[in-house]
């Protein structure tokens, strides 16, 4: 609770640093990516040096894809650039939030919620993941899925977390304080948190904010707010060493013959009622879809025809499979399918697996009791999200609301700009459709050429409507020798300058609760 007298502090900026990790491709285990991407260090050692392929090139070479793509020279960081103090001992109150979706919405409110701590000098209570809203009687929560006392060191210079509201000391009795339950407003703006929502927490000395899914706007001014995000998203999110075993395994099984490719195939009932896709399925299926649309989208007249040509329906399993021969990949290529249960059945997946016959997933791979009985739960979702992170190549088939496909982005573009294959869908579609009206000829160059156009991985201008958790570049990421001074990497000894303002900080607060008393025993 905030200590009388004490006056709320405007925070300065911060971040995690990450060091190149361009020359590190391939076959990184899960160890790595621990030491990467989830530990406490914020920053990374080794340097990008700028050489390997273009962002955008003329022709189509397989062995290249199979590896990073170029840097430019940058390399990830997200450790402060500026004045960063850090968070005080007494704090405006306490901050809870319930995540509700899935694994990935998820990830990002968590980001949100601990930004939303240090805008308003607040204690953030370990975030809630609602599991009624998503994944049915998984209760695996918080503490199931992340490594709490990680997450919690990792955030010390940024925001003070406690794993449950305390109890307090009031005229005599002792109780648990009790948090003002506000359903904030989408996409809120940083100034909604500065007033209406600070002011409901120094009035109640806790709020707790629910749903908060997407009730932060991603675009805010201050780049060192986009950093804290990263450092959450990139450093302290890391999964519990039981989820990273399971996934290791995986992997390994994976490279036991070379590299593979990891497609986030999003055929699935949800995804084809939201964007209207029915006219490929059977009457039945068509019914089927129209209902799920009824009972969770509101009412829309959808087209199929025209959602299908403007590249508004998911890729089917087929067009996966033309796509990527297209492109030069052979029934040799093994792939690690990213997916809940498609619709359809065999009839969309059998021609998809006549091209590529080596398609995997969690459960063919990794025969674990544990995964198997989570495989649609937190767990199994956590797992196909570390596989796809080390493949060496990832292709989401539908990335427009799909939080899993475009927080991996995200994440593969910080872990060393890896190889992505993001299909033009719009551009790819009168392709498509005129191959089912029998015009075979220079159906592949015409694949080829769409697909040149796209970006595989390397940095690139973040453009509505893409996500800052899709591509945080250039926020997140430094040069060592920056035309923009904005750009410049950290110093080595950020991590040093950091400590010792915290134990300051510490210091000066213990001094004055000793000469003061404590304010929960008055």
């Amino acid at each position: 609770m905030r200590r009388p007298g004490y006056h709320h502090r405007q925070h300065g900026k911060s971040t995690t640093g990450g060091g190149g990790v361009k020359g590190m491709v391939g076959r990184l285990s899960i160890g790595v990516v621990v030491i990467l991407i989830c530990t406490g260090s914020l920053l990374f050692t080794s340097t990008s040096n700028g050489g390997g392929r273009s962002a955008y090139r003329s022709e189509i070479n397989i062995e290249e894809l199979w590896r990073s793509t170029d840097s430019g020279g940058w390399r990830p960081s997200s450790a402060p650039r500026s004045e960063w103090p850090p968070p005080p001992s007494e704090t405006n109150g306490y901050l809870r939030v319930r995540c509700n979706g899935g694994l990935n919405q998820q990830r990002s409110a968590i980001c949100n919620a601990v930004l939303a701590a240090r805008i308003m000098n607040a204690t953030l209570v370990l975030p809630e993941l609602d599991v009624n809203s998503f994944w049915g009687r998984d209760d695996s929560g918080f503490h199931g899925i992340y490594d709490v006392e990680h997450f919690i060191q990792s955030l010390r210079f940024d925001v003070r977390i406690v794993e449950s509201l305390p109890e307090i000391r009031k005229n005599g009795k002792t109780k648990k304080i009790k948090a003002l339950q506000i359903n904030p407003p989408r996409d809120a703006e940083v100034s909604w948190y500065t007033t209406v929502a600070l002011e409901k927490m120094k009035q109640h000395g806790a709020i707790y904010l629910t749903p908060f899914s997407h009730r932060l706007s991603e675009e805010v001014d201050n780049p060192e707010y986009q950093r804290l995000r990263c450092r959450v998203n990139y450093h302290a999110l890391r999964f519990k060493p039981q989820i990273m075993k399971l996934s290791q395994s995986i992997v390994d099984k994976l490279r036991t013959q070379g590299h593979f490719m990891s497609i986030h195939l999003r055929f699935e009932m949800d995804m084809l009622a939201f964007a209207g896709c029915f006219d490929i399925f059977s009457p039945q299926q068509q019914k089927t879809l129209k209902k799920y649309r009824e009972e969770n989208f509101a009412p829309k007249k959808l087209v199929y025809s025209e959602r299908r040509a403007i590249g508004k329906c998911p890729l089917t399993p087929e067009e996966v499979g033309l796509l990527l021969r297209a492109m030069g990949f052979d029934n040799s290529t093994r792939i690690y399918l990213a997916a809940g249960e498609l619709f359809g059945g065999e009839k969309f997946m059998k021609p998809f697996r006549s091209l590529f016959p080596h398609l995997e997933n969690h459960s063919s791979v990794e025969h674990s009791e544990e995964l198997a009985g989570n495989t649609r739960g937190l767990l199994g979702s956590a797992v196909d999200y570390m596989v796809c992170l080390l493949s060496d190549i990832f292709m989401p088939t539908y990335d427009g609301p799909s939080n899993f496909a475009n927080n991996l982005l995200g994440h593969r573009l910080y872990y060393g700009f890896r190889t992505t294959l993001r299909p033009d869908r719009k551009g790819l579609a009168p392709i498509f459709i005129d191959r089912e009206k029998g015009k075979m000829a220079g159906f592949e160059e015409a694949v080829r050429q769409v697909m040149l156009k796209t970006n595989f991985g390397g940095p690139h201008k973040r453009v509505s409507p893409e996500s800052f958790y899709t591509n945080s570049w250039p926020e997140c990421f430094c040069q060592m020798s920056p035309q923009n001074l904005a750009d410049k990497c950290p110093p080595d000894n950020v991590l040093e300058i950091l400590n010792n303002q915290l134990e300051s900080e510490d210091l000066n607060s213990s001094a004055l609760s000793n000469s003061s008393g404590s304010v929960a025993e008055r």
